[in-house]
């Protein structure tokens, strides 16, 4: 599919998709929100990408909404605003339940909704000098659609202030806090993003697909009797899969698992074509 404000490049199994907007510092509107929610659907239903990596061209990864469509928004009525919030929240949640891991690689700026697009990643690494902001109140407004996924990543105490002073703060105190994971000098964001993505690429597709789903569903409920049994279901059956068999079979043969020879023969595929 083709794309006007994103931009995909897809090697060695790894999707990168770029925020394309730089002259406007990758603020997202309308086309742009539909653009990734069609961008998510389609990565995640493709066998040959194991993770996704979401970043920004330019100076910044995402200053947060575009002047011009807020001035739409303006215009509009409750209803017409509730349907765009809306479209946003699903983006956002396509993001967050994606089946593959997900990486923000974050530079410059991310300033509200581009914070929910970092806090709905698996994992956020940042550059030094990267400047954060949940700055909706400065403008009238609330953070309510990204609400879900920046509380969860920072914390309910953080949010408090931050929610509230719609102040900036940097990438130090991101990391402090927990919102990001990794911090690098700026010229080494990019290897300490392929660090990761070196670690994750060792693991078996369908397990990172459940393990995702596993954090979704054990995240903030309380140690009952109903829980550990829905645990104890879920680790049956990773065990009696296909994956969960080859897994410890390789392990204990001391050999690579299957998931690791295939990705190796479809890169030698593709360098051939």
């Amino acid at each position: 599919m083709a794309y006007g404000t994103i931009e995909i490049n897809t090697e060695h199994g790894v999707a990168v998709l770029w925020l394309n907007r730089p002259e406007v510092r990758n603020a997202f509107n309308e086309t742009m929100i539909a653009e990734l929610a069609a961008a998510f659907a389609e990565l995640d239903a493709d066998p040959a990408v194991r993770a996704v990596v979401l970043a920004g061209r330019g100076k910044v990864f995402c200053a947060g909404a575009d002047l011009n469509w807020m001035k739409r928004m303006g215009e509009m009525d409750f209803e017409e605003n509730r349907k765009d919030a809306l479209a946003f929240g699903a983006m956002l949640k396509r993001l967050h339940t994606l089946k593959k891991p997900t990486i923000a690689r974050v530079h410059g700026a991310a300033f509200a909704g581009g914070m929910g697009l970092v806090a709905a990643c698996d994992i956020a690494a940042a550059d030094s000098e990267t400047e954060f902001a949940v700055s909706e109140v400065r403008l009238g407004l609330t953070p309510a659609t990204i609400s879900p996924y920046v509380i969860a990543a920072m914390g309910g105490r953080a949010a408090g202030r931050y929610f509230l002073t719609a102040e900036r703060f940097s990438a130090a105190e991101a990391y402090r806090m927990g919102f990001i994971q990794e911090i690098a000098q700026p010229d080494e964001l990019d290897a300490t993003v392929n660090a990761i993505l070196g670690e994750i690429v060792q693991g078996a597709p369908g397990a990172h697909a459940v393990t995702k789903e596993l954090i979704r569903a054990v995240a903030g409920r309380p140690l009952t009797a109903e829980l550990m049994a829905d645990m104890a279901a879920r680790i049956a059956t990773a065990r009696a899969s296909g994956e969960g068999k080859e897994g410890v079979r390789s392990f204990l043969e001391k050999r690579q698992p299957a998931w690791l020879k295939a990705a190796k023969q479809a890169a030698r595929a593709k360098k051939k074509k």
